[in-house]
């Protein structure tokens, strides 16, 4: 048994090890400790911390919108407003211009956006572009000594280098922390439309959206944009947007307030043991072609069904069809994608000038024959992104199979759908759909033959 004064002697050891730590020299045989200090007093005055302010009409009784009844009761015309306010961070990414890149989900519908640097001054800011579907923004301050981050080659970067996570959690003003690259080429997560994400162990909990993640030569190399939290607090699995990536979208935002993404025209999946067998291939790396688009600028580069893209402009295929589709995503009309493709036991270098994208067809008979005598349309912004059942005729198969007028359909064939055009180029009408329907707090499957 430990009597209490043994307890004591454990007690005031404790204390003089902690006294011990706390006054660890500034130099040991006369070399420096390491310290990030010097590269992040370079870093932090380039992230700022993102305010906004959103005013949101809020819902009244039926009759408050009866001209006669608010005369009656002598009830003023105004409508009831409710101020919503969210925080976020930023990064400098232009000192001269002010340009300001952070995520999309940051300053979503806001009213207003200040932005806050590290010398205390506030400036309100403006929204030149978003882009939902890979969730980026940018915005502008005034350039009046501004300071902004190196640019990395995201590339380059390999699992297990350091990085440093700085941005604004929980509003508490500027944070850093630390870790590495946890893994590369993250994606089909659901959280966005279009994933390459980094992984990182280093802490970023809410309001780290849209900050700096860098290297330890400071320079930009992600945006920190969402977490893995089923507790709701940093359990050491981060994401961030490649710089590549999102530099790449901020310059199509800048320039067209918009990004405007082409069209490839091919259906690719994900390379199963079981297809890499009947291929004879030597690796699962790449994804199958399953379908070529007639007319497209795939079939006209020469790309056939069964053709395994293995590179898309040099960089190669590890994670399947949503890596080409986000690859292609940075591409715009008219650019040029040069893939390298296996045909049996050859590899061909082929390349395909992007195409303008079709407008989706509104009748559901056009995408596949289950949802034909389906109207569909996108979502209203109050609804989760999806695609809308607005009408199916009671006779339909599509009816048949439960599918009725309100329901949301939010993924087919596995893959994440936001509107129309995204639901096209997942199907293949000959074969079976697989599709994610969500109908009020419910979600459920339904396979259409």
């Amino acid at each position: 048994m430990i009597n209490k004064t043994q307890i004591l002697l454990i007690f005031l050891l404790g204390i003089t090890q902690l006294q011990a730590q706390a006054a660890l020299p500034m130099q040991v045989d006369g070399e420096s400790l390491p310290s990030l200090a010097p590269m992040l007093e370079h870093s932090m005055p380039a992230v700022v911390n993102i305010s906004t302010s959103t005013n949101i009409r809020m819902q009244e009784n039926p009759l408050m919108n009866d001209p006669v009844f608010r005369h009656f009761f002598n009830m003023p015309n105004k409508q009831r407003q409710q101020q919503r306010n969210s925080l976020g961070s930023g990064v400098i990414i232009d000192k001269d211009e002010g340009y300001i890149l952070t995520n999309n989900h940051v300053i979503d519908k806001a009213d207003k956006i200040t932005v806050t640097l590290s010398d205390g001054r506030q400036l309100n800011a403006k929204l030149l572009g978003t882009d939902p579907e890979a969730d980026v923004a940018v915005i502008q301050i005034p350039a009046d000594n501004l300071m902004a981050l190196k640019i990395a080659d995201s590339n380059q970067l390999k699992v297990g280098d350091f990085v440093v996570a700085i941005g604004n959690p929980f509003g508490l003003g500027q944070t850093v922390t630390s870790g590495i690259v946890s893994a590369l080429g993250r994606s089909g997560l659901g959280i966005e439309g279009y994933e390459d994400f980094i992984q990182t162990d280093a802490s970023i909990n809410p309001g780290n959206s849209g900050g700096a993640l860098v290297n330890l030569r400071g320079e930009f190399v992600g945006m920190n944009t969402a977490i893995l939290a089923p507790s709701g607090g940093n359990v050491g699995i981060g994401f961030a947007i490649p710089s590549n990536m999102a530099i790449k979208l901020m310059q199509s935002l800048v320039e067209h307030g918009e990004v405007r993404r082409g069209l490839l025209g091919v259906i690719t999946q994900d390379l199963t043991p079981e297809l890499v067998k009947a291929f004879d291939l030597k690796s699962q790396q790449g994804a199958a072609v399953s379908q070529v688009e007639a007319g497209s600028p795939a079939e006209k580069a020469g790309i056939e069904p069964g053709d395994i893209i293995v590179a898309v402009n040099g960089l190669s295929i590890k994670n399947g069809s949503s890596q080409i589709r986000t690859a292609i995503s940075l591409l715009q009309v008219g650019d040029t994608a040069n893939l390298e493709i296996m045909r049996g036991e050859e590899r061909l270098s082929l390349q395909a000038t992007i195409g303008k994208p079709k407008r989706p067809e509104i009748a559901g008979d056009k995408l596949h024959p289950t949802l034909k005598h389906t109207t569909l349309s996108a979502t209203p912004q109050n609804q989760i992104e999806g695609v809308l059942l607005e009408k199916i005729e009671t006779h339909s198969y599509a009816w048949k199979t439960g599918l009725r007028p309100g329901d949301i359909i939010i993924s087919a064939n596995r893959y994440r759908v936001r509107n129309l055009d995204e639901l096209k180029q997942v199907i293949n009408p000959r074969t079976a759909l697989l599709i994610n329907v969500q109908r009020g707090g419910e979600g459920f499957f339904v396979v259409l033959q």
